[in-house]
């Protein structure tokens, strides 16, 4: 471990649990690196993904975004298509690219939306796409009819979100260099999305763990009476 990365880790206390504006506080100020470092969090939940009424998978639109520039494409004709070009997507089209995506291997791209009639044609490229996260999805809102709509949200930071196996949910909520009080507000909006989700089947306590961390910082772990607290609005 490096001179920064142990002075960083001496900044946090591991067996402290912070409350969500001190914690995101703490995050800001233990980052390091010379980038600006994305600020991660990793959510334990109480439930079992292998069945299928307690997958979680959806999205949310951050209040400041992510920081991050996101490259969209779009599969849609007509009209659909030219209001996804207004719209500011990176790249439109129908047949043509999804036989750049087979031929080329094309990937320039970092999310994709679709109109449901496109659905059929995108179709083919679900071994492409899907392990990469990559495939329109009408439970996170990129199978849809108001491509418009779904462009600019993705432009300005709606993220994607589902539990892994063994019932994880891993999402971005800004930089750094947002500050802790833009922090707070996106990862209480990602909080509340994901009380929200919570499976009617789902027993036993809800939120087990949540963890936050800038890309090369420690993890600060945070108390789940003050998570509860602001996912549920409930003092």
């Amino acid at each position: 471990m490096g001179k920064k990365a142990k002075q960083a880790l001496e900044r946090i206390d591991r067996d402290k649990r912070y409350d969500i504006p001190e914690g995101c506080a703490a995050v800001a100020e233990a980052a390091f690196a010379k980038f600006d470092e994305t600020v991660d969090c990793a959510v334990r939940l109480g439930v079992d993904p292998r069945h299928a009424d307690q997958m979680i998978r959806s999205s949310v639109a951050l209040p400041h975004g992510t920081g991050k520039s996101v490259r969209v494409v779009v599969f849609a004709k007509g009209d659909r298509a030219a209001e996804a070009t207004d719209a500011g997507a990176d790249f439109v089209g129908a047949e043509d690219l999804v036989t750049k995506i087979q031929s080329e291997n094309w990937l320039e791209f970092d999310r994709a939306i679709a109109t449901p009639d496109m659905m059929g044609l995108v179709g083919r490229l679900g071994r492409v796409l899907g392990p990469r996260g990559l495939m329109p999805n009408p439970k996170v809102g990129t199978v849809t009819l108001n491509v418009g709509q779904a462009v600019r949200e993705l432009k300005a930071g709606r993220i994607e979100f589902r539990t892994e196996k063994t019932g994880i949910v891993h999402a971005p909520i800004g930089k750094v260099s947002f500050g802790a009080e833009k922090l707070v507000e996106n990862l209480t909006t990602l909080l509340e999305t994901i009380q929200r989700l919570k499976p009617a089947t789902a027993k036993g306590r809800y939120f087990k763990s949540v963890t936050i961390a800038s890309t090369m910082g420690p993890g600060v772990r945070l108390d789940l009476a003050a998570v509860a607290t602001i996912a549920t609005g409930v003092e």
